[in-house]
C-alpha cells in the first residue's frame, strides 16, 4: 500500500481503529465539517442498491455507511477488520449482520454480491491491489464496485489549503473531539500519500474491473470510483 513514511502493520491499524471506535462517527462529522453526510448520500446513489440485492460494505466500521443500503430493502453485510468498530456497531444497530474480515482475504464465496463498496477505507488496507482483486472475486458477474476515498483536489489553490488543513488544523481538532488524536495524524498522512484519481482508476483496471470511471466530490477532496465485473 502507498503510505508516506508510515509502516504500520495490519494489527496496529486495527488496534488504532479499535481505540477511536466509540467516537469515530462524531469525529468524522466534525473533521469533515459535515461533508461526510453528503458523501455518504452520493455513495448510496452510485451503489444504487435494490430490494433483495446483496451488498458488501467493506471498512463499514460501526455500520453508519451500511444504513442507506439496508433502507432500500437490500441485504447488506457490514464488514470490517476492527473488532472494536464491529462491537460498537453491534450495540447501536444489532439487526445488521456484522462480519469481521480482512479486505485482502474476504470470508465470502466467489460471485456472491451484486455490489461491493468501500468508503474511506481502501487506503488503510495493506495491499490495495490484492483487495481490489478480492472484491472482484466476491462480486457477481455484472456486479459493480463503488469506492469513495479521499483524493487530490483538482484546483491548485484548494489543494494547497486542503493540505495545510490536513497537516496543521486536523491534529488539534482531533485532539479536541477524538479519544485517540494520534490516529488522525496517521490518517492525514495516509491521505496525502494516496494515489490520485487516474492512478486509482488504473489500478482498478489492472485488478480486472471494467468500465472504470470516477467523479469528483467537493472539488476532488473526495472521489467516487466505479467499475463493473465482466458478465
Amino acid at each position: 500500500m502507498t503510505r508516506a513514511s508510515l509502516d504500520k502493520q495490519p494489527h496496529e491499524v486495527a488496534s488504532m481503529f479499535d481505540d477511536v471506535a466509540e467516537r469515530y462517527d462524531l469525529t468524522n462529522d466534525v473533521l469533515s465539517l459535515g461533508q461526510d453526510r453528503r458523501w455518504r448520500k452520493e455513495v448510496a446513489k452510485a451503489v444504487d442498491a435494490r430490494p433483495a440485492q446483496k451488498i458488501l460494505d467493506l471498512a463499514a466500521g460501526t455500520g453508519t455507511s451500511s444504513l442507506p443500503f439496508a433502507q432500500t430493502g437490500a441485504y447488506v453485510v457490514p464488514c470490517d477488520f476492527s473488532q472494536g468498530m464491529l462491537q460498537v456497531g453491534k450495540q447501536r444497530r444489532p439487526w445488521l449482520p456484522y462480519t469481521a474480515g480482512d479486505a485482502t482475504r474476504l470470508p465470502f464465496k466467489d460471485d456472491t454480491f451484486d455490489a461491493v463498496t468501500i468508503s474511506f477505507g481502501l487506503r488503510n488496507v495493506q495491499d490495495t491491489d490484492a483487495a481490489l482483486r478480492e472484491m472482484l472475486r466476491v462480486a457477481r458477474p455484472g456486479g459493480r464496485i463503488v469506492i469513495c476515498e479521499f483524493s487530490h483536489p483538482t484546483w491548485t489553490p484548494l489543494r494547497t489549503v486542503y493540505t495545510e488543513y490536513l497537516m496543521r488544523a486536523l491534529p488539534p481538532v482531533a485532539r479536541a473531539v477524538s479519544s485517540s488524536p494520534d490516529a488522525y495524524v496517521y490518517l492525514a498522512e495516509s491521505i496525502r500519500a494516496w494515489p490520485d484519481q487516474p492512478a486509482l482508476a488504473e489500478r482498478l483496471g489492472k485488478a480486472g474491473w471494467s468500465r472504470v470511471a470516477w467523479r469528483n466530490l467537493s472539488g476532488g477532496i473526495v472521489a467516487l470510483h466505479r467499475g463493473f465485473k465482466a458478465s
